[in-house]
C-alpha cells in the first residue's frame, strides 16, 4: 500500500510532501516527493488515561467509535471492572480488546477496592497485581489513589510499587490537590504521572519534581482550560486524556477535539502533537508507530491542520475508519456480572429527621470534587425529605453485592423537579447510586436497575427509561452507536426533569468516589474525604 500527502514529522518538527509505503503492517519507506494529494499524514492519537468502562461499552465497541476520531491506542485503567470482578474482570477487558484491530494497553489496578469504607465486589491483592503485571498487555501499575499509603509506607502499597519496579513498568498517580513536600515524597516513591490536577499551580509543583502531567477533559472532569497554558513550556512532559467518557461524548469526538482546542489557543502544532501522539509511546513503552520508517503503520489522514478533520485512520496498515465511518466490524461480546441485591421498597429510602441541620453534598458541574454545605432540612411527618424549591434532594447508595439497607443523604445542584435518576455506574465500587425527589420514584429507579442487573435509569410521571448494562453492571455488549443513542434519550429525560448539569449521569457516577474530596456517599454512609472518615447526615 502507498499513500501520499503532506507528512507531519513530529520528531523532526517539519512538514514535507512525500509518500509512505506500507508492507505487512510496517512502514517500509517514507520518500520525499512531489504529490498532488492535498491532505496531511500524522501519527494516530493516544488517550493517555481512560476507563473504557465509563463509555458503557466493552473495549471492542469503544474501539469502533474511537478510530473514527483518529485514536489508535489507549492507556486503559480497568479498575472499574476490577472492583466488580477482580482479576477476572481485567482479563475480560484484555480478551475483548483483542477481538478488534485496535491497540489497547491496560494497567494493573493498584487500589481495588479503592477504600475500606465501601463495599466492592472483589479485591485485587498483591498476588493479583503481580499476575497482571507479568502480562505483555499490561504496561503499568494503574493509578495509585492511596497517596496516604504511599506517604506513610503502607506495606501493601510498597509491595505493589516494588512489583511494578521489578517488572520494569511505570506507575500512574492519582493525587488531587497534593503539593509541596507531600507531592515530592509521593513522586519520589516512583509515581510518574498525574491526571488529577485542578490548577496550573498544582501541576507546576508536580512537574518541578519530575512528574508527567496528563491534561484531562472528560464528560465530568474538565481541566483543559486550567492546564493547557502549560503546554508551551512543558510539552515534553505532558499528555492528553479523557479519563471518563460517556458514549454520547465519544460519538462527538475524542483526543482530536483537545488537539483542535489547543491549536485554537495558538499553541505550537508540534508541541501539541508530541503530547497527543508520541509522549505516551515513550512513557509506557508502547508498540505504536510514530510515522517513521520501520514503525507499525499507525497513522491518520486529516484534511489540514486548520480544520483537523480526520479523513482516515490506519492501524498496522489496516484502514479502520474513513469519512466519519468505522470499518471495524462488531464482535461477539460475552456477558460477565456480579449482581446480587433484591428489589427495594420506598420505605427503605426514608430518613428520620434527627437534627436541626443536615450535611449536604454540593455537586460541581465539570468537577469530581464536591463541597460540604450545612442547611436546615425540609421535614414532613417526622422525616427529612427532598426540597425541590431549594434544590436539596435525596441521594442514596444501594449495595449491589448483597442485601443491605440503602445509605441515604442529601445533595445539591442536580436540579430535579420530579422523579429520580439512578445508575449502577458508581465509581469505584459500582453500587447503585440514585438521586430523587421522592422515595417511591427512587425505589422504582433503583429496581429497574436491579431487574436489568445493571444500567442507568430515569423515572418520572411520563417515562420509565433504562439503558441496560449487563456486562459487570457497567457496560453493554451492544453496538456502541445504539448505546450512545439510548444514552442521549435518558440524558434528555434527566434534563427535562430539571437537571442543569452538563452530564447528570456522569456527575452522579462520581458522587460515591470517596478518594476525591470533600463530601461523598458510599453504601456504608456519608464520608468526609479530607479527614477520610464517616460523618453524620445530621450535623
Amino acid at each position: 500500500m502507498k499513500i501520499s500527502g503532506h507528512i507531519i514529522d513530529i520528531p523532526n518538527r517539519c512538514i514535507y510532501k512525500g509518500e509512505i509505503e506500507v508492507e505487512n503492517g510496517i512502514i517500509k519507506s517514507i520518500a520525499e516527493k512531489e504529490v498532488v494529494e492535498d491532505q496531511y499524514l500524522l501519527p494516530g492519537f493516544i488517550d493517555a488515561h481512560v476507563h473504557i468502562e465509563s463509555s458503557m461499552m466493552v473495549p471492542s465497541e469503544f474501539a469502533r467509535m474511537a478510530v473514527v476520531h483518529g485514536t489508535v491506542a489507549t492507556i486503559s485503567d480497568p479498575h472499574e471492572i476490577g472492583n466488580v470482578l477482580g482479576v477476572d474482570g481485567v482479563n475480560y477487558m484484555i480478551d475483548n480488546g483483542k477481538k478488534v484491530p485496535f491497540k489497547f494497553y491496560f494497567g494493573a489496578p493498584s487500589c481495588v477496592p479503592a477504600t475500606p469504607f465501601e463495599t466492592a465486589g472483589a479485591e485485587i491483592d498483591v498476588d493479583g497485581v503481580e499476575e497482571l503485571l507479568k502480562k505483555d498487555e499490561v504496561k503499568y501499575l494503574a493509578e495509585m489513589m492511596n497517596w496516604p499509603g504511599v506517604l506513610h509506607g503502607d506495606p501493601v502499597v510498597k509491595a505493589k510499587i516494588a512489583l511494578a519496579e521489578k517488572y520494569g513498568k511505570v506507575i500512574d498517580g492519582h493525587a488531587p490537590g497534593l503539593k509541596g513536600e507531600q507531592a515530592r515524597q509521593y513522586i519520589e516513591a516512583g509515581i510518574s504521572t498525574d491526571h488529577e490536577c485542578f490548577t496550573a499551580e498544582e501541576a507546576l509543583d508536580k512537574l518541578k519534581h519530575g512528574m508527567k502531567i496528563i491534561i484531562r477533559e472528560g464528560s465530568a472532569a474538565k481541566n483543559f482550560e486550567a492546564l493547557i497554558g502549560l503546554m508551551e513550556e512543558h510539552w515534553e512532559n505532558m499528555m492528553l486524556c479523557s479519563d471518563d467518557k460517556h458514549p454520547d461524548n465519544l460519538e462527538e469526538g475524542h483526543i482530536n477535539l483537545l488537539v483542535k482546542r489547543a491549536l485554537g489557543k495558538g499553541i505550537d502544532l508540534f508541541k501539541i502533537l508530541q503530547a497527543a501522539c508520541l509522549n505516551p509511546i515513550d512513557h509506557y513503552k508502547l508498540e505504536v508507530g510514530k510515522l517513521q520508517t520501520g514503525d507499525p503503520a499507525d497513522f491518520i489522514v486529516i484534511d489540514n491542520p486548520e480544520n483537523f478533520r480526520v479523513k482516515q485512520t490506519y492501524i498496522n496498515g489496516e484502514r479502520v475508519a474513513e469519512g466519519g465511518k468505522t470499518h471495524i466490524k462488531p464482535a461477539q461480546n460475552s456477558i460477565v456480572n456480579q449482581f446480587e441485591t433484591d428489589f427495594k421498597i420506598a420505605e427503605e429510602f426514608a430518613l428520620d429527621a434527627d437534627g436541626k441541620n443536615i450535611r449536604i453534598i454540593e455537586a460541581l458541574d465539570g468537577q469530581l470534587i464536591t463541597n460540604e454545605l450545612l442547611d436546615t432540612p425540609k421535614v414532613e411527618g417526622g422525616y427529612a425529605v427532598s426540597d425541590t424549591e431549594r434544590d436539596i434532594l435525596k441521594i442514596a447508595v444501594v449495595n449491589r453485592y448483597k442485601n443491605a439497607v440503602p445509605a441515604v443523604a442529601f445533595i445539591k445542584n442536580f436540579g430535579l423537579r420530579e422523579g429520580a435518576i439512578a445508575s449502577s455506574v458508581g465509581h469505584d465500587s459500582h453500587n447503585i447510586i440514585c438521586v430523587g425527589v421522592d422515595d417511591h420514584s427512587m425505589a422504582r429507579a433503583v429496581n429497574m436497575i436491579v431487574e436489568a442487573k445493571g444500567g442507568v435509569s430515569a423515572v418520572n410521571s411520563d417515562a420509565l427509561e433504562i439503558l441496560p448494562l449487563p456486562v459487570a453492571g457497567i457496560m453493554s455488549e451492544r453496538d456502541g452507536y445504539e448505546i450512545a443513542k439510548k444514552y442521549k434519550t435518558i440524558d434528555k429525560i434527566a434534563k427535562k426533569m430539571g437537571s442543569k448539569l452538563d452530564s447528570p449521569y456522569m456527575t452522579l457516577s462520581f458522587m460515591a468516589l470517596l478518594v476525591i474530596p470533600s463530601l461523598k456517599l458510599s453504601d456504608k454512609g456519608l464520608f468526609e474525604g479530607n479527614r477520610f472518615e464517616f460523618v453524620n447526615v445530621f450535623g
